[in-house]
């Protein structure tokens, strides 16, 4: 008898925690969720908001769960019982998974289930309420999201719990975005009093930011004057350092661009000076260095991946060998024959660049090949206000070695002063004992390698393909002639002053036209200097 007695109210109690009103899933639900679930299904839109200010307020684990559910506009009840789920569409179906486990329960018709919908203003509230739910997460990343998703709903609900978390956050990082959200809350709660979101606008501003510019726009028109020109004077500062950071901004990207140029040119620079060779292979020369990088990846990817930090390490030496050899053959083939004929050898040096081009495609097909980025010149970082990547800034250092060894190179060394003699004045040099024909392969073979140097870099920034190199020659031209040729400091004060200039003239005139005003600018510069900014000193060359 007993155990029947049992029995039946063991039944009884499943009767009615199965129909007796609303569930989420197969689990008996907080006694306070039952009345605000059944509230969420209807179709008035006031209603349904109250309730989901009340179920936030409920200290139980499903109330995050349930609010993602319906912000995102997953949440389904089943028919038969009542019960709510995260239905996902399958074909015509619906499967249905328990809120709290993630597990599929069953696949039920479109009938059999209704979707509990919200509109546009309840996932703003929904988004703020689970920032405030958030905001005291063990993960720091949940508790930025949160802080970033008060800042941008600015709903005063949340302001409490903001306010406590931003007394027990450690981070500062974080604890600055929890305190810029609490500032917009109150400047934009027109309740609010008037010291209160003065307080906010200063405290805005001192955060600065494209963001905080746009919040403190937004109050420009507010019915106290006084809190709206207040903001409408920290939104025209902010405007005015934002607009002092973009100029920094473009000198930076004027200096990346300048590092390019600069490797690009410096070997150019070196055979231009020292021999009078218009060069038109080298932007090929360019490309047979970025071809070695690929070669280089493609091998340690396959044998080796664990050496893919180091690979252009191994391609930089490479690069300057293999492309080295190259343009010592061409000068021992072709160019030792045409000295003093500039316009043949600038014919021949350009059929030269045709048959690397074509060389090239026929090894290698006519397709960008995929040249990666090792894991130290991935990404980038801020500093302030300035975007720096990663890969942009070792190549400006890379371009700075280079430039420092090919100094070192002709100042401190045996072969340097002869290239130095043989630039200034060949003849004499020869008299001397030079061997100006030796000079003559070694500094077009050291140029050549040179461009082997920027191709590996180039190949970190640009698509690896046999027309890379035609969109580098023409700019390496312009730096020779602008900085001076064979001047290295020249190579260096030009690359980097036509970058900067590219790049504050680019926002205004876009790219293109850019590139057609430097280049005007050049052809005028060089009437009034025509050896350049920095022209070499010496008999020879004054004569």
């Amino acid at each position: 008898m007993a155990s029947a007695l049992r029995l039946m109210l063991f039944a009884g109690l499943w009767l009615g925690l199965t129909f007796g009103g609303a569930h989420i899933g197969f689990a008996q639900t907080n006694p306070q969720l039952t009345p605000l679930l059944e509230k969420l299904d209807t179709r008035n839109f006031k209603q349904k908001a109250d309730a989901v200010a009340a179920i936030a307020a409920i200290d139980d684990p499903m109330v995050v769960p349930l609010l993602k559910t319906l912000g995102a506009g997953d949440l389904y009840r089943r028919k038969s019982d009542g019960t709510y789920f995260r239905a996902i569409r399958k074909g015509s179906a619906f499967a249905l998974h328990d809120l709290v486990s993630g597990d599929e329960v069953e696949t039920l018709s479109k009938s059999a289930v209704e979707r509990i919908i919200v509109n546009n203003s309840m996932r703003g509230q929904i988004d703020a309420l689970l920032g405030s739910l958030t905001l005291r997460s063990v993960d720091p990343k949940q508790r930025l999201s949160a802080a970033q998703s008060l800042l941008k709903e600015r709903d005063p609900s949340g302001l409490s719990a903001l306010e406590a978390a931003i007394e027990a956050e450690e981070q500062d990082h974080i604890r600055n975005v929890m305190i810029a959200a609490r500032s917009a809350i109150v400047l934009y709660d027109t309740s609010a009093a008037q010291a209160d979101r003065l307080a906010a606008v200063a405290a805005l501003k001192a955060r600065g930011g494209r963001n905080m510019m746009s919040l403190l726009s937004g109050v420009a028109g507010d019915q106290d004057p006084e809190v709206a020109d207040a903001a409408t004077a920290a939104a025209a500062a902010i405007d005015k350092e934002l607009q002092l950071w973009a100029l920094g901004q473009n000198v930076l990207y004027g200096l990346s661009l300048g590092s390019v140029l600069l490797l690009a040119a410096i070997g150019l620079a070196i055979t231009f000076g020292v021999m009078g060779v218009i060069n038109m292979a080298h932007g090929e020369l360019v490309m047979l260095g970025a071809y070695t990088t690929f070669v280089v990846q493609d091998a340690i990817r396959s044998s080796a991946p664990h050496l893919f930090d180091y690979s252009l390490l191994i391609a930089a030496p490479l690069a300057f060998a293999i492309v080295g050899l190259v343009g010592i053959a061409i000068e021992r083939g072709v160019v030792r024959f045409l000295y003093g004929r500039p316009l043949e050898t600038l014919l021949a040096t350009w059929g030269i660049s045709l048959l690397l081009q074509q060389t090239v495609r026929s090894i290698f097909g006519p397709t960008n090949k995929e040249v990666g980025n090792p894991s130290w010149m991935t990404g980038g970082f801020e500093l302030g206000y300035l975007t720096i990547t990663y890969n942009r800034m070792w190549i400006l250092v890379f371009a700075l070695a280079v430039f420092a060894g090919l100094l070192l190179l002709l100042k401190k060394t045996a072969i340097g002063l002869q290239m130095r003699a043989v630039t200034q004045n060949r003849a004499m040099a020869s008299d001397m004992g030079v061997r100006s024909g030796m000079v003559d392969a070694m500094t077009f073979g050291l140029g050549a390698g040179v461009a082997g140097l920027a191709g590996v870099a180039l190949s970190q920034i640009d698509n690896v393909s046999p027309n890379l190199g035609q969109g580098y020659i023409v700019d390496s031209f312009m730096v020779v002639v602008f900085g001076g040729a064979g001047n290295l400091w020249g190579a260096l004060a030009g690359a980097f002053t036509l970058g900067i200039a590219n790049k504050f003239l680019e926002p205004f005139s876009g790219a293109v036209l850019a590139k057609v005003l430097v280049l005007v600018f050049i052809i005028l510069f060089i009437q009034k200097r025509p050896r350049g900014l920095f022209p070499l000193k010496g008999r020879a060359v004054e004569s």
